[in-house]
């Protein structure tokens, strides 16, 4: 159980997004690319806490899709390094309909001229959405990169009330 990984799917009129959990919460979202798998296991032989979680999650991520906050979240537990899980940390901060630039991100750790460095901290994002890397932008308040494409990047800030 130690090393499982339990994918489950969440459909929404968005598209299908997978979730990945671990024993300790969620530590992935991707994005809906073609076809995606269900879990891996039965349904029956996934742990009630995955269900438990899994239904959190959908809720959670509806409610972003819908430009709202979430009312709750699952444990969140990205795999990254010390200095992207700072800069997920105040990523996740940032309320709804507001945004940051990656200098106000790097200002915000203590490492003011580590611009470069949170964007791609802000790209290898494993739950993007519920840590809401959309509402980082670069300076000027242009767009910069999103691991989701720039179409999701404006159509999640617009549910937000943030129109380019």
């Amino acid at each position: 159980m130690k090393n499982q990984i339990v994918e489950l799917s969440i459909a929404t009129t968005d598209g299908k997004f997978t979730a990945k959990y671990t024993p300790e919460g969620l530590a992935e979202l991707d994005f809906p690319v073609g076809r995606t798998k269900g879990a891996g296991a039965g349904s029956n032989e996934i742990p009630a806490q995955f269900h438990r979680w899994h239904r959190i999650t959908e809720s959670a991520l509806k409610s972003v899709l819908a430009g709202q906050k979430p009312k709750q979240l699952p444990p969140l537990v990205p795999t990254g390094t010390e200095f992207q899980k700072s800069v997920w940390n105040v990523m996740r901060k940032i309320p709804a309909g507001r945004t940051k630039s990656y200098g106000e991100v790097a200002q915000a750790i203590g490492r003011p001229r580590a611009v470069r460095a949170v964007g791609g901290a802000c790209g290898a994002n494993p739950i993007p959405i519920l840590v809401p890397c959309h509402r980082i932008l670069a300076a000027n308040k242009k767009l910069g990169g999103f691991s989701g494409g720039l179409d999701w990047k404006r159509k999640l800030l617009a549910r937000e009330g943030i129109v380019f």
